[in-house]
């Protein structure tokens, strides 16, 4: 077992959800990697955890979506973890590097915001859904995954996004 599949069984045994949902999706999840010592990779194609962040602009006013390139969706930036990542919301932060080419990012909290199961292309998308702060004055660079970034001021999400990131959104904004 790796340290990041050790570290995403402790974050997630750790968190107190805060709805019985969320709660049913992290024993789901626990089970899941309960039988699946790849669970962590993009290899199981049972299904494997992700690690996602929404961006919040240093005001905590607006928040950073992507339009993903291949599912053509606004989203917060995530994605897969790679093996050199050892834990949870360490991958989820050099996602949200990555995507959006904000370094310094800051988790809003040290633990998850919620979960989320959705279906892609690839298999089943286990994802943990972090907030993080950028720094002041920081600029945004479109990432090859992408097709745009964007911030979008908290009203205008619901407009563009699915209910996944207005939900993500919500849960983040009790949170402030």
């Amino acid at each position: 077992m790796s340290a990041l599949h050790q570290d995403a069984v402790g974050v997630l045994t750790g968190w107190h959800a805060p709805d019985t949902g969320q709660d049913r999706l992290r024993q789901e999840y626990l089970e899941h990697l309960a039988g699946h010592p790849d669970g962590m990779w993009k290899a199981c194609k049972d299904g494997h955890l992700t690690g996602s962040v929404l961006i919040l602009d240093a005001a905590r006013e607006r928040v950073l979506l992507t339009l993903h390139a291949k599912l053509r969706m606004w989203l917060q930036t995530g994605g897969h973890c790679k093996p050199q990542d050892e834990a949870l919301a360490a991958a989820a932060l050099r996602e949200g590097v990555e995507e959006s080419g904000i370094a310094d990012l800051e988790l809003l909290v040290p633990g998850p915001v919620q979960l989320d199961r959705h279906l892609t292309p690839c298999a089943w998308h286990l994802d943990v859904q972090y907030a993080a702060v950028a720094p002041q004055g920081a600029v945004e660079a479109v990432s090859e995954e992408s097709l745009a970034l964007r911030w979008f001021t908290f009203p205008e999400v619901a407009e563009v996004a699915d209910g996944s990131v207005t939900a993500l959104l919500a849960r983040t904004r009790m949170l402030l």
